[in-house]
C-alpha cells in the first residue's frame, strides 16, 4: 500500500493495491458502484475507478481523457475549470466511441462538480455535459437514474448562467414531450437525492470539514437546499398528472417531518423563498395532502406574513393566497386577530417596508377570502386595516418612490370599492362604515395627497375618477335591492365633503400653490379623466368585481371620445362621457372656488388664487362659471368700471370679465409671468360666439401696448394646439398684427445698428422669438401669419444684415445680427418652400456673402461665425429641396456666382480670405449635389457663371509679373531676342495674392470636387473641356511660382494652403484626362510659348508622358517652322524629352537653316538667334552624334565675324546695342562650350583663337557695361559670359595629358601667360566695383545672378594671380600688420566682402581668401623673436583685417543669437539676412582657423592668447552649439563611409559651390558642424579650457554632443595621423593603435629607455589626454613622474596634435640631457605655451626662470622675492 513517494509513470491511471481491493469488493457485492467514496454524502474527494474488470473498461478510455477525469478530481478551482472546458472540448472532437467509454466515470464525476463552490466551475460542468450529450445521445440512458436527481439540482442553481446551461443540456438530451416521461422514469431516485439533502445532510457531510472553510460549507450547504426544494417544486410541475397519486406516497415521509416544515422560519431568504415556492406548488398539484397537512403548514405560511424580506416577500404572498384558497379551515389552525392580522397592520403600517408593490397587489384577494367571523365587527376591522394604508402612505419610503406609491393607493381604492359593495344596505353598521370609507378613509387620503407634493405624482386621481365612475352607474342604474339610493347618498356625501375640503385650502389668504395646483388637477381628472390618463408601460393587472361586469359592457359600448391635451380648453357640455351627477357636482364645485378666488384676488391681489382661477377656466369655461365671476365683481365693486376702447355692455359674460378685469392684469407691468392670464383669455375666446367677435377682441389687444411676451405666448399656445388655433386664426391673418411684427422686426433690426450702447429692450430674446415663430411655424402648410408680412419681414432682415455687413466696427452688429441669424435658420429649416420668395433669397445671399468672406473683412467674431455658416447651411437645405421639387430656377444661384467671380477677379484677397471663399463654395456645391438628377445641370450652371472667358483670362495672366522671365532665360530654358512687356510688379512687398491664383485655386477646388464625386452633365465633353481648361490655368500659375528665384512668403503660403485642401499637382493630373490636358498646354505653348511652354514641360516630367505621346502633338519636326516665339519655346521645353533621332533631325535642319542664313537675319527668331537657340537645347539636353557639323557651324560663325564684325559685342558699349543682338550674342556664347563637349574632332589654331578671343571680347564688353546690369538681356549677357570664362578655366585647370595632345602647342602658355591673367584681371576689379555699387544685393534679385556667375569665374584665380593684383591700395590707419603692401591691400579690398548681404559674393571671396591664409603667418615668424622675452603674456593678432570683419560679426551674430538658448538649433531660412551674416561669421572662422593651423607653434601660441583675450573662441563655441543641429545626420550624396556608419556633418566635408547646388537649408548647420570639427583639432586645449569654464547645462550639452559626434571622428583621424606620419625623431619612435586609442612613444638615450602610453578620452578632446607608465630603464623615479606630468601638461595645454606635443616633450627631455636645468617655477625646461628657456636667472641663488612663469610668480603671490632663495629679485 506504500510507495507514495514513487515514481509513477504519466498518464498511468491505475492504483496499485487498492484498485485491487475495490476489484474484490466489487465482486462481492455484484454491483458496479463506479467510484468508490462517491455516496450520498460525496465526501471522498479520491479517483478510483472500482468496477468490474476494471482493467479492461480503464482501457477502453482514452488516455487523454484520463489524464481529464484526474484533473477534474483535483482541489484546485482552476484546474478543475481548465480541465472542464477541456472536457467538453474533446467530447466535441473525438470520434463517439471514444467518448462513450468515459461516461462510466462521468456520471459519478458530474455528481460532485455539479455542486462545485465555484460558480464557474459548475456553469462549465452544465456546458462540457451538454457536448457529452450531443456526442453520445441515447448511451447516456444507462447512466441516467444515477445523475438525474443532481441534473434536476443543477437546473435549479441560484448561478442563472449555470441553471440556463444544464436547462439547455436537458433539452438537447429530451425533446419537450419526452421530458416528462423521463423524470417519471427516475422518479425514485430523484426523491431519494432530494429527501436526502432536505433531511439528512448537513454542511459538515457535504463538504469535508478537514479541507473545506466553514463558512464554504455553509454556503454550499444552503445553496443545495435552496436548488433541492426548487428541484422538488419543478419535478411536481413537470411529471404528469396521472402520476400524483403516487407522488404523494413518496412525498408522505417528507411531509411528515417538522424538519421539513421548519425551512419556513430558515434564516437564509433564500431557503425560505424556495420553500414557500414549492408549498404553493403542492397547493396546486397535491391539494389532498397538503389539507391532511393544514395544522404545519397554516402556520407555516400564514405566521410568516411579515417577512419583509425582498426575496422571501413575493413567494410568501403566492404561497398565502394559494392557503387561503386552498385549505377552507386554515383559519382554525391560526390566531387571526393575535397572530396574523396584527402583523398585517404593522407591515402596511410601515409601507409594505419597501416592497409595496410587491404585497399591495395581494391584498384584495387576502380580504376577501377572509371570513366574516374574523373579520367582525367589520367597522373596526375595516377602519384598522384602510388607516393602516393611509398610516404606510405617510411614510418617507413609500412616498419617494412613485411605483410604490401608486400601488398602495391603486390597493386602497380597489379595496374602498370592495368594502362599499360589501357594505351596501340601510342597516344602522352598513351606513355607518359608509360614512366612514367617505369620511374618516378617503377625504383624509385626498387631504394628505394635496398637502404632500409628491404623493400628486401618483395614481389616486385617476383611480378617483374610475372609482366615482363605478358608484355613478351604480347610483344611475334601478335595483330592487335599492343599491341605487345607497350610491346617490355616498356621491352626495363625497361632493360635500370634497368641497368643505377644497374651500378649507382655497379659504386662506396665503394658499399653499402647490395645494392648488392638486386642487385644479384633480378637479380636472374627474372633469376628463380619460385625457389625462398616463401611458403605463407596465403591465398592471385590473380587478373587476362580479357586479361591476355589467356596467363595464356598457361603458365599454360608448363611442371613444377624442383625446386632447391637459393644456386644451374644453367646453363642459361638449363632454358627454361625464355623468349628470358628477357634472353638476363639479360645476358647483368649480364655481364655489372660483367665486372664493376672486374674493381673495380683487381684495388681496392674490397671485396664488389667480392663477389657480386660470387653471379652473382652462378645464371649466362656460358661462355660468363668468356669470359667477362677474356676480361676485359687481358685489364688491360699487362703481362700474368702463373702458375707453371697449363698449361698455356685452351679452357674454366673458367678454365683460376680460374688460373688467382681464385686460388690467394683462397690463400690469410688474407682473412678470403672464403665461396664466392668457390661459384666462383663451377661455375667454372660447366662450365667444363667433370667430369676428375674437378677432375683434385680439385686435383691441393688439392696439394696446402691451408686452410683446403676451403676444409671443398667445400664438405659442396656438402653435401647441388645433383647437386654439382655430380661436385666433382670423386674427393672426389679419393685417392689424401684421403690421405691428414688420414694426417690431423693423425696430430690432435697426436700433441695434444705429447705437453704440446695446439696449436690452431692444436685443429681448422675447421679440425675436415672436418674430423667429411667426416665420418659421406653419400650419396646415400656410404661415401662421400673412405671406406679405412675412415677406417684408425677410426684406427689414435682409437688409439689416447687408448694412451690418458694411459696418467696420463688430461691437455694434453682434446682438443684431446673432438675432437674425437665430431667426432665418428657424425659418429656412421649418419653412417648406421658403426660399420661393424673392426676399428670402436675398437674404440668403447676404448671409452667404457674410460667411465667404474673412472675418478680418465682416469684423464678426467666431461664434457668430459659426452660427451664420449654420444659418446659410440651413438655408441651403431648403433650397435643394426647393430645386429638386419644382425644378425652378435659383437667382441666389447666379447671384452669389457672380459675387464670387467678382470675388475672385477684382477684389485682392489673402490667404485666409481666399480659404474661406473656398470653404464656402465647396459647402455649396456639396447642397446642390443633394438635388438629385438636377446636380449636373446645377453645378455646371454654376461652373458655367464663376469661370472667366477667354479674354478675362489673358487679363488675368497679364497681371502676373514678369519676374518669372529671370530664371528660364538664365539657364537657358527659354531665349528671348526683344524686351519682355508685362507687369513687372515687385512681389516682395505684395500682400495680395493675385487675381489668376486666386481664380485657379478656387476653380481647381470645384473641378477636383466635381471629378471626385463623378457629377454628370449633360453635354459631358463640352464640361470636360473647361474642367481641363481649369486645371491647365491652375498648372500656369504653379509654374510661375516655381520660376520665382525667391518667392515671397505669401506665395508660399498659397502652396501650403493648396497642399492642406489638396489641390496637388498629383491629384489634380490623375484626375484629369492627360492627353487632353497636355493637347490644351502644347496649342497654348505653341501659340505664346514663355511660360506656357515650362508648364506644358512641367507636366510631360511629372507625369512621364511616353515620347510617343509627345510625338503626337506635333506630327514632325517640320510643324515647328518657321518659327515664332511660341514655337521655339515649344522646342526648348520639349527639347529634354525627345528621342536622339528626333534631336538629331532638328540639329540638322536649323545647322542647314544657319548655312543659307542673311546676313540681315541673323538676330532674329525666324534666323541665326532661333536656329542657336534650339541647337543650344539639343545639344544641352542629348548626346547627339554630329559628324562634324559643330566645327561647321564654328566656321560660320567665324565667317559672320570676317564679313561684318559690329553683330559681335566685342569691347563695345552696350547702351545703343539692341536686344536682337544682344539674344544673338548670348546664344553664340552658350554655343561655344558645346563645341569642345561634342564636337568629335580637335579644334583647329584659328578656331580656339576666336574662341579665346571673343571670350575676353565679350568679358571686356561686361566689364565695361556694369552700369546697364538692370537691363535683362544685358544682365543675361554678363552671366553668360562669366559662365563661358569658367568653362574654360575649368577646362584647361582639368584637362587631362590625352587632351593636352590633341591642343595647339603654345595654347596652354597662352592660357596661363594671357588669356587666364586677362580675365582675372577683368573680373577681380569687377567684383569690387559691383559690390561697392550695390551694397544691399539681396534687394536686387538680378544681381545675385550677376554675381553668382563672376564669383564662379573668380573661384578658379590662382595664388599667384591674387599676389600680383592690379587693384588700388587701400589701408586701414593705426592697422599693425607685418604683411606687404600689395598682399595687406587685396585683404583690406576682400575681407570686408565676407559682410556682404549675398552667398556667391561671400563664398567667392572666401575660396580666394583660403588660397592666401597658408602663406600669411611666414611674415609673422620673422618678428618672433621681439614677443615673448621681455613682455609677459604676449600675443599676437591674426590678420587684423579679419579680425576687424570678425568683430562687426560678432555684435551682429550677438543680437540675433542672444535670445536662442546654448544647446537649442536656431534654424536659420536659408537666403536671409541672418543667413549671409551666419555664412560669413563661419566662412571668416574657417579662414582664420586656416591661417592658424598654417602657423608654427610658437605662433599658434602667440595668437591663441589673443584670442583668449578678445574671447572671440568663447563667443565662437557658443554660437556654434545654437547652430549645429541635435541630430546632425548627413542626407545628401557623399562618398561611403568605411563600415557603413551613419553620415554625419562630421564624417562628410562641406562643399561651398557659388553655384548653391545642393540643399542651402542644411548647409549653415553643415558649415558651423565643419568649423566645430576644425576648432576641435586645431585648438583643442582652448576648447576644454572653456568647456571647463561652462555652466552645468552648458557643460553637459557640449560633452554629450562632442562624445556621440565627434570624439570618434577626432581620435581615429588622430590615430590614423600618428601611422601615417612622415616626421622622424632622433632617439624616438612613435607608434598607434587604432582599436584601443592609444599611442606608444618610445625614447632612448644610451643607457635610458622610456615608454610612455597615451590613452585618447571617450570625449577626446575636451576630457584630459592620460600618461600612463611603460618600460622604464636608467631614469629616477621622481625625474620619470616629472616628465609623465609635463607630456601630460603639453597635450593638456598645447593647440596641436599629439605628435607636436611629443615633439615638445623630446625637445624638452634633450634640453635636460645638454644640461639644461629645469624652470623651478613649472619645473620645465622648455616653457609649455611660449617655449622660451629659463633665461630670467636670481643673482643670489643663480637659478634660472622663464620669464612668464616669474610673472605669474610675482602677480599671483603679491611679493618680488625669489621663488627658491625667496631674496629679492632684481
Amino acid at each position: 500500500m506504500g510507495g507514495k513517494n514513487k515514481q509513477r509513470t504519466k498518464g498511468n491511471v491505475r492504483p496499485s493495491s487498492s484498485g485491487q481491493a475495490a476489484e474484490l469488493l466489487a465482486k462481492e457485492r455484484g454491483t458496479v458502484p463506479g467510484f468508490i467514496g462517491f455516496g450520498t454524502s460525496q465526501s471522498d474527494l479520491g479517483y478510483v475507478p472500482a468496477v468490474q474488470g476494471a482493467e479492461e473498461i480503464d482501457s477502453l478510455v482514452d488516455a487523454d481523457f484520463r489524464m481529464v477525469l484526474r484533473k477534474l478530481s483535483k482541489r484546485d478551482v482552476i484546474t478543475k475549470l481548465k480541465a472542464t472546458q477541456e472536457f467538453g472540448a474533446m467530447c466535441k472532437e473525438r470520434e463517439a466511441e471514444i467518448v462513450k467509454g468515459v461516461l462510466p466515470y462521468w456520471s459519478r464525476i458530474y455528481c460532485k462538480i455539479s455542486l462545485d463552490n465555484d460558480r464557474r466551475v459548475r456553469e462549465a460542468t452544465q456546458q462540457a455535459f451538454e457536448q457529452l450529450i450531443l456526442k453520445v445521445k441515447k448511451h447516456l440512458a444507462p447512466y441516467l437514474k444515477s445523475i438525474m436527481g443532481y441534473w434536476l439540482i443543477a437546473q435549479c442553481d441560484t448561478y442563472s448562467p449555470a441553471a440556463s446551461a444544464a436547462q439547455v443540456a436537458f433539452v438537447k438530451a429530451f425533446p419537450s414531450s419526452k421530458q416528462s416521461e423521463a423524470l417519471v422514469f427516475c422518479r425514485d431516485e430523484v426523491l431519494n437525492v432530494l429527501q436526502d439533502h432536505l433531511l439528512k445532510e448537513t454542511a459538515d457531510t457535504l463538504s469535508d470539514p478537514q479541507t473545506v472553510p466553514e463558512e464554504e460549507r455553509e454556503a454550499k450547504f444552503f445553496r443545495i437546499l435552496t436548488c433541492s426544494l426548487l428541484a422538488l417544486k419543478k419535478l411536481l410541475c413537470t411529471l404528469p398528472k396521472h402520476e400524483n397519486h403516487s407522488l404523494e406516497e413518496k412525498l408522505m415521509p417528507l411531509l411528515c417531518q417538522q424538519k421539513f416544515w421548519k425551512y419556513s422560519k430558515h434564516s437564509v431568504p433564500q431557503v425560505r423563498s424556495a420553500f414557500f415556492e414549492l408549498v404553493s406548488a403542492l397547493c396546486q398539484y397535491l391539494p389532498e395532502s397538503i389539507k391532511l397537512e393544514g395544522p404545519r403548514v397554516c402556520p407555516a405560511v400564514l405566521l410568516s406574513i411579515d417577512d419583509s424580506d425582498a426575496v422571501v416577500c413575493p413567494a410568501l404572498w403566492e404561497a398565502i393566497l394559494y392557503i387561503v384558497a386552498t385549505i377552507e379551515d386554515c383559519w382554525r389552525h391560526v390566531n387571526a386577530k393575535k397572530g396574523v392580522l396584527p402583523k398585517l397592520w404593522i407591515m402596511l403600517r410601515e409601507g409594505g417596508r419597501g416592497l409595496a408593490t410587491v404585497i399591495y397587489p395581494n391584498l384584495l384577494p387576502f380580504i376577501s377570502k377572509v371570513p366574516p367571523g374574523i373579520t367582525e365587527p367589520k367597522l373596526d376591522f375595516y377602519r384598522a386595516f384602510f388607516s393602516s394604508i393611509i398610516q404606510g402612505l405617510s411614510s418617507e419610503r413609500a412616498i419617494s418612490s412613485q411605483s410604490e406609491c401608486s400601488a398602495i393607493i391603486t390597493a386602497f381604492t380597489e379595496c374602498l370599492r370592495y368594502a362599499m359593495l360589501q357594505s351596501i344596505g340601510e342597516e344602522d353598521e352598513q351606513k355607518q362604515i359608509q360614512e366612514m370609507l367617505i369620511y374618516d378613509q378617503l377625504i383624509p387620503l385626498i387631504d394628505a395627497v394635496f398637502k404632500e407634493t409628491r404623493l400628486q405624482n401618483g395614481s389616486l386621481f385617476y383611480q378617483m375618477a374610475d372609482t366615482l365612475s363605478s358608484w355613478e352607474m351604480k347610483a344611475e342604474t334601478l335595483n330592487d335591492d335599492g343599491s341605487a339610493e345607497v350610491f346617490q347618498r355616498v356621491l352626495l356625501n363625497f361632493w360635500d365633503s370634497l368641497l368643505k375640503l377644497c374651500v378649507l385650502h382655497v379659504d386662506m389668504v396665503v394658499a399653499d400653490e402647490k395645494s392648488l395646483v392638486a386642487i385644479s388637477c384633480l378637479l380636472q381628472t374627474l372633469h376628463n379623466p380619460e385625457s389625462s390618463k398616463k401611458p403605463s408601460k407596465r403591465k398592471t393587472i385590473k380587478i373587476r368585481f362580479t357586479d361591476e361586469d355589467e356596467s363595464e359592457k356598457n361603458s365599454e359600448c360608448r363611442k371613444p371620445t377624442e383625446v386632447t391635451s391637459n393644456s386644451e380648453s374644453e367646453i363642459l357640455a361638449d363632454t358627454p362621457h361625464i355623468s349628470l351627477l358628477r357634472k353638476q357636482s363639479l360645476e358647483d364645485l368649480v364655481c364655489r372656488l372660483a367665486e372664493l378666488s376672486i374674493v381673495y384676488i380683487n381684495e388681496q391681489t392674490s397671485d396664488q388664487h389667480l392663477k389657480f382661477l386660470s387653471a379652473l377656466l382652462g378645464s371649466f369655461s362656460s358661462n355660468r362659471v363668468f356669470q359667477v365671476l362677474l356676480e361676485e365683481e359687481n358685489e364688491n365693486t360699487t362703481q362700474a368700471v368702463s373702458h375707453e376702447n371697449v363698449k361698455p355692455q356685452h351679452e357674454n359674460p366673458s367678454v365683460q370679465f376680460l374688460h373688467q378685469k382681464v385686460i388690467t392684469w394683462l397690463k400690469e407691468d410688474w407682473r412678470k409671468d403672464t403665461d396664466f392670464l392668457v390661459d384666462i383669455l383663451c377661455s375667454i375666446l372660447n366662450c365667444c360666439n363667433s370667430s369676428t367677435e375674437r378677432k375683434s377682441i385680439l385686435d383691441d389687444l393688439t392696439k394696446m401696448d402691451l408686452k410683446w411676451n403676451i403676444f409671443l405666448q398667445i400664438i405659442q399656445k396656438a402653435c401647441s394646439s388645433s383647437v386654439k388655433h382655430l380661436l385666433v386664426c382670423d386674427w393672426l391673418k389679419g393685417d392689424i398684427l401684421g403690421e405691428k411684427l414688420v414694426m417690431l422686426a423693423d425696430d430690432l433690426c435697426y436700433v441695434g445698428l444705429k447705437t453704440t450702447a446695446a439696449l436690452s429692450e431692444s436685443y429681448s430674446s422675447e421679440k425675436w422669438t415672436l418674430l423667429s415663430l411667426v416665420l418659421s411655424q406653419h400650419v396646415r402648410n400656410e404661415f401662421l401669419i400673412g405671406e406679405s408680412y412675412v415677406e417684408r419681414i425677410i426684406d427689414n432682415l435682409q437688409a439689416a444684415l447687408s448694412k451690418a455687413r458694411d459696418l467696420s466696427e463688430a461691437g455694434n452688429t453682434e446682438p443684431s445680427v446673432s438675432f437674425i441669424c437665430d431667426v432665418a435658420s428657424s425659418f429656412f429649416s421649418s419653412v417648406k418652400g421658403c426660399l420661393l420668395m424673392p426676399s428670402s433669397e436675398d437674404l440668403l445671399f447676404t448671409i452667404f456673402q457674410l460667411c465667404a468672406q474673412s472675418q478680418d473683412t465682416t469684423h464678426l467674431p467666431d461664434l457668430l461665425v459659426r452660427k451664420l455658416k449654420h444659418t446659410w447651411l440651413s438655408g441651403m437645405n431648403s433650397l435643394v429641396h426647393q430645386l429638386g421639387l419644382l425644378q425652378k430656377q435659383s437667382t441666389f444661384l447666379h447671384k452669389s456666382a457672380l459675387w464670387v467671380k467678382n470675388q475672385i477677379q477684382f477684389s485682392p484677397l489673402d490667404i485666409k480670405s481666399l480659404e474661406v471663399l473656398i470653404s464656402a463654395i465647396h459647402d455649396l456645391l456639396t447642397k446642390l449635389l443633394e438635388t438629385g438628377q438636377l446636380s449636373g445641370y446645377l453645378v455646371g450652371a454654376y461652373i458655367g457663371y464663376i469661370t472667366p472667358n477667354i479674354s478675362e483670362w489673358e487679363k488675368l495672366r497679364e497681371s502676373l509679373s514678369t519676374e518669372w522671365l529671370h530664371r528660364p532665360l538664365l539657364e537657358g530654358r527659354l531665349s528671348m531676342n526683344h524686351e519682355h512687356s508685362g507687369a513687372n510688379v515687385k512681389l516682395c512687398d505684395t500682400v495680395k495674392l493675385p487675381s489668376h491664383l486666386c481664380t485657379g485655386a478656387l476653380l481647381s477646388k470645384i473641378v477636383l470636387f466635381v471629378l471626385e464625386n463623378g457629377v454628370a452633365f449633360e453635354n459631358h465633353d463640352v464640361e470636360r473641356k473647361k474642367m481641363d481648361g481649369i486645371i491647365a490655368e491652375l498648372l500656369y500659375s504653379l509654374q510661375w511660382i516655381e520660376e520665382l528665384e525667391n518667392p515671397p512668403c505669401l506665395l508660399l503660403e498659397f502652396l501650403n494652403m493648396l497642399q492642406v485642401m489638396n489641390i496637388t499637382y498629383e491629384k489634380l493630373s490623375a484626375l484629369s484626362n492627360k492627353i487632353n490636358l497636355l493637347q490644351i498646354l502644347f496649342n497654348r505653348s505653341k501659340e505664346s510659348g514663355r511660360l506656357w511652354s515650362l508648364t506644358m514641360a512641367k507636366l510631360i516630367k511629372t507625369d512621364s508622358i511616353a515620347a510617343c505621346q509627345i510625338r503626337d502633338l506635333y506630327k514632325t519636326t517640320d510643324g515647328f517652322f518657321p518659327l515664332t516665339e511660341g514655337n521655339l519655346h515649344s522646342v526648348q521645353s520639349l527639347s529634354p524629352f525627345l528621342l536622339e533621332d528626333e534631336k538629331e533631325e532638328l540639329v540638322i535642319q536649323c545647322t542647314a537653316k544657319l548655312m543659307v542664313c542673311m546676313e540681315t537675319e541673323l538676330s532674329s527668331t525666324d534666323g541665326a538667334f532661333g536656329f542657336l537657340a534650339i541647337l543650344n537645347s539639343c545639344l544641352t539636353n542629348g548626346n547627339i552624334d554630329c559628324r562634324g557639323l559643330l566645327s561647321g557651324i564654328l566656321k560660320i560663325m567665324i565667317t559672320w565675324k570676317n564679313d561684318n564684325e559690329d553683330i559681335f559685342l566685342f569691347s563695345c558699349n552696350l547702351k545703343k546695342s539692341s536686344p536682337l543682338l544682344l539674344g544673338f550674342n548670348i546664344e553664340v556664347m552658350r554655343y561655344l562650350p558645346l563645341v569642345l563637349k561634342h564636337s568629335t574632332t580637335p579644334l583647329a589654331d584659328n578656331e580656339w583663337d576666336f574662341i579665346l578671343c571673343s571670350m575676353m571680347a565679350w568679358l571686356e564688353t561686361t566689364s565695361e557695361n556694369h552700369s546697364l546690369y538692370q537691363v535683362p538681356l544685358v544682365q543675361i549677357f554678363a552671366c553668360v559670359s562669366c559662365d563661358l570664362a569658367s568653362t574654360f578655366s575649368a577646362y584647361f585647370q582639368e584637362a587631362t595629358p590625352e587632351v593636352m595632345e590633341n591642343l595647339p602647342v603654345n595654347l596652354i602658355s597662352e592660357w596661363k601667360e594671357f588669356f587666364s591673367e586677362g580675365i582675372h584681371n577683368l573680373l577681380l576689379p569687377l567684383l569690387v566695383k559691383v559690390t561697392g555699387e550695390n551694397k544691399l544685393a539681396s534687394e536686387k534679385s538680378f544681381q545675385n545672378s550677376i554675381l553668382m556667375s563672376l564669383g564662379e569665374a573668380l573661384t578658379y584665380i590662382s595664388k599667384d594671380q591674387l599676389l600680383s593684383h592690379k587693384l588700388p591700395a587701400k589701408f586701414v590707419a593705426g592697422q599693425k600688420t607685418n604683411l606687404p603692401d600689395k598682399l595687406q591691400t587685396l585683404l583690406n579690398t576682400l575681407s570686408p566682402l565676407l559682410l556682404f548681404q549675398a552667398r556667391p559674393v561671400q563664398v567667392a571671396v572666401y575660396h580666394m581668401l583660403y588660397k592666401l591664409m597658408p602663406e600669411l603667418p611666414t611674415f609673422d615668424d620673422e618678428d618672433l623673436k621681439s614677443y615673448g622675452e621681455e613682455e609677459e603674456e604676449s600675443t599676437l593678432s591674426p590678420p587684423a583685417a579679419l579680425m576687424s570683419v570678425l568683430a562687426t560679426q560678432e555684435l551682429l551674430l550677438e543680437s540675433i543669437l542672444e535670445s536662442v538658448p546654448v544647446g537649442e538649433f536656431a534654424m536659420v531660412q536659408p537666403l536671409s539676412d541672418e543667413f549671409c551674416l551666419v555664412l560669413g561669421y563661419l566662412l571668416t572662422w574657417k579662414l582664420v582657423l586656416t591661417f592658424f593651423k598654417a602657423a608654427s607653434s610658437q605662433l599658434r601660441a602667440l595668437y591663441s592668447q589673443y584670442l583668449r583675450r578678445t574671447k572671440s573662441l568663447n563667443k565662437l563655441l557658443y554660437h556654434l552649439f545654437r547652430l549645429m543641429p541635435e541630430n546632425p545626420v548627413f542626407s545628401g550624396p557623399a562618398s561611403e563611409v568605411p563600415n557603413k556608419e551613419t553620415k554625419t556633418f562630421f564624417t562628410e566635408e562641406v562643399h561651398l559651390d557659388v553655384k548653391a547646388t545642393g540643399v542651402l537649408s542644411s548647409q549653415i548647420p553643415h558649415l558651423a558642424c565643419s568649423v566645430y570639427h576644425i576648432t576641435l583639432k586645431d585648438l583643442p586645449a582652448m576648447v576644454r579650457l572653456w568647456w571647463n569654464s561652462c555652466e552645468k547645462r552648458v557643460f553637459n550639452v557640449v560633452d554629450k554632443f562632442t562624445s556621440k559626434y565627434v570624439s570618434n571622428v577626432l581620435s581615429l583621424q588622430e590615430i590614423s595621423s600618428v601611422q601615417s606620419s612622415t616626421q622622424l625623431f632622433n632617439g624616438m619612435t612613435v607608434k598607434a593603435r587604432s582599436a584601443t586609442r592609444e599611442v606608444i612613444a618610445t625614447y632612448s638615450v644610451d643607457d635610458i629607455f622610456i615608454e610612455l602610453i597615451i590613452q585618447l578620452p571617450p570625449n577626446y578632446p575636451l576630457g584630459s589626454i592620460t600618461v600612463e607608465s611603460g618600460k622604464r630603464v636608467g631614469v629616477a623615479v621622481q625625474q620619470w613622474r616629472n616628465w609623465m606630468l609635463q607630456l601630460s601638461t603639453y597635450l593638456t595645454h598645447q593647440n596641436g596634435s599629439i605628435m607636436e606635443g611629443l615633439a615638445l616633450w623630446k625637445n624638452n627631455v634633450d634640453k635636460r640631457f645638454e644640461g639644461v636645468e629645469d624652470c623651478m617655477i613649472c619645473f620645465s625646461v622648455i616653457h609649455g605655451s611660449n617655449y622660451s628657456l629659463p633665461k630670467k636667472a636670481c643673482r643670489t641663488c643663480k637659478k634660472k626662470f622663464h620669464s612668464a612663469c616669474l610673472y605669474k610668480w610675482f602677480t599671483s603671490s603679491n611679493k618680488s622675492t625669489c621663488p627658491l632663495c625667496r631674496e629679492t629679485f632684481f
